[in-house]
């Protein structure tokens, strides 16, 4: 069973892990933070990738470490990216076709915001449809926010480097229905989206 489907079939929350939309909770397994490719490699390999195969899904510990990268907690207790003044005021969702869920970072958890499918959203690309993650960025819509995103999403990069992912960052998406749907406020807007999962052969 592959994590989207893990999550559509969630029906109570895990009480390690609380969560303040009052939805399902999903506790993710423990992020490997070891070993992987040398990052000189990881750099100098890293590609967007739009080609994913439909029928490989990626699994639970892959999700948990691709998260991880983008917006997770090191073991300095420091965010793995870099904020302004050390606001960590980005957010990260996780888009299935079966809801929207958010990534609480400290927790390693998701916690389920609603039961909308919002990827047709990003779809403006044929090759989305094709894709299992469907990451979505958001911060508040100015010079740091958007510095924010560009250090998450290059950490995936990276990472998908490393395990042999296909990614690519879009900004081809309905920013406005997004932010509308995740009832964002304070000036913060959905940024971008990102696709990920195992490269066609």
């Amino acid at each position: 069973m592959n994590a989207i489907q893990k999550l559509t079939m969630m029906s109570c929350a895990v009480l390690t892990c609380g969560t303040v939309w009052g939805g399902e909770v999903k506790q993710l397994p423990k992020p490997v933070t070891t070993g992987g490719m040398p990052v000189m490699d990881a750099i100098n390999t890293r590609a967007s990738g739009r080609l994913y195969d439909a029928n490989k899904p990626v699994d639970d510990q892959t999700l948990s470490e691709v998260l991880w990268a983008a917006w997770g907690v090191n073991t300095q207790g420091k965010r793995t990216i870099p904020t302004a003044r050390n606001q960590q005021n980005m957010k990260l969702y996780l888009l299935t076709p079966t809801g929207t869920w958010y990534y609480d970072g400290p927790k390693n958890c998701l916690e389920k915001v609603n039961d909308e499918n919002l990827i047709p959203l990003t779809a403006t690309q044929e090759f989305v449809k094709d894709a299992p993650i469907h990451l979505l960025y958001v911060a508040k819509d100015d010079m740091w926010g958007r510095c924010h995103v560009g250090s998450a999403y290059q950490n995936v990069y990276l990472y998908a480097a490393s395990k042999g992912l296909s990614t690519v960052i879009r900004g081809l998406i309905d920013v406005d229905a997004l932010t509308a749907k995740l009832g964002l406020t304070g000036g913060e807007r959905a940024i971008a989206h990102q696709t990920l999962g195992w490269p066609e052969k």
